[in-house]
């Protein structure tokens, strides 16, 4: 189901994206239908239905993953292609991002102890959208110390939504269903990451087909670089809408 889903939507440019697309529908219904009527089924489907909190929480832990997971990908090409950075250099820049998650993170954790889960996730989740609406406008003029900056920024954001998330999945459901919320968790997050470098395989279909990224094609690039951030923004922003709206745990 998983693998159809995304490889169709990666393949939107090609003429069989939509068949694998119904393919992964057909099959999402048909692993609903069987888990509903399984005595001991892998994922107890119920658990979705009667919890507003367990599914807006994973719902948006999936669209966090997916808005943010390829931007260290991105940036990457953006910075050794456009900006002339060796890979060792490009990788230097990156690394500005996790410090911050790292000390931020049991930070977060604690606060979303204190006060409502969803507010301090809804708080991260409304960090991460203004700073990836700043990658939407990359030029090989653009200062290194924004970049650099929004990278600290988005490493706040997210630590401010990862662990208050996670910790609103585990606290929403009972001691019985704990195995399920830790599995759902790493599900979201893998189907987040699969989804964000969908998008951006999807926007260089669409800017550069097959080519190879050269000197030659670099507005082709910096617009497929442009719409992938578009997208994620715009995913981020309906995040904000979900982590909000998953509602009280006490």
């Amino acid at each position: 189901m998983l693998f159809s889903g995304m490889y169709g939507l990666v393949s939107l440019t090609d003429q069989s994206a939509v068949s694998w697309l119904v393919l992964g529908i057909v099959l999402l219904f048909v692993f609903l239908w069987y888990e509903r009527r399984c005595e001991s089924p892998v994922l107890d489907i119920r658990i979705f239905w009667q919890n507003r909190t367990f599914i807006y929480s994973n719902i948006a832990a999936m669209i966090n993953y997916g808005a943010t997971y390829a931007v260290a990908f991105l940036l990457a090409l953006y910075l050794q292609y456009v900006r002339g950075f060796s890979a060792e250099g490009a990788g230097v820049i990156l690394v500005a991002q996790p410090p911050v998650q790292t000390f931020f993170s049991p930070v977060a954790g604690h606060l979303s102890d204190r006060i409502e889960p969803r507010i301090v996730a809804t708080v991260g989740m409304g960090i991460m959208t203004p700073g990836l609406s700043v990658f939407i406008f990359p030029t090989p003029d653009t200062p290194l110390l924004i970049i650099v900056c929004t990278l600290l920024w988005l490493g706040l954001g997210y630590a401010l939504f990862s662990s208050p998330n996670t910790n609103a999945i585990m606290s929403s459901v009972d001691i019985r269903h704990l195995g399920i919320a830790s599995g759902m968790v790493a599900t979201m997050r893998s189907m987040g990451q699969v989804l964000s470098m969908a998008i951006a395989m999807l926007c260089f279909s669409v800017y550069l087909g097959t080519a190879t990224i050269s000197s030659l094609n670099y507005p082709q690039f910096m617009d497929a670089v442009t719409t992938a951030f578009l997208v994620f923004s715009g995913i981020c922003m309906v995040g904000i809408f979900a982590s909000y709206a998953r509602g009280t745990i006490r």
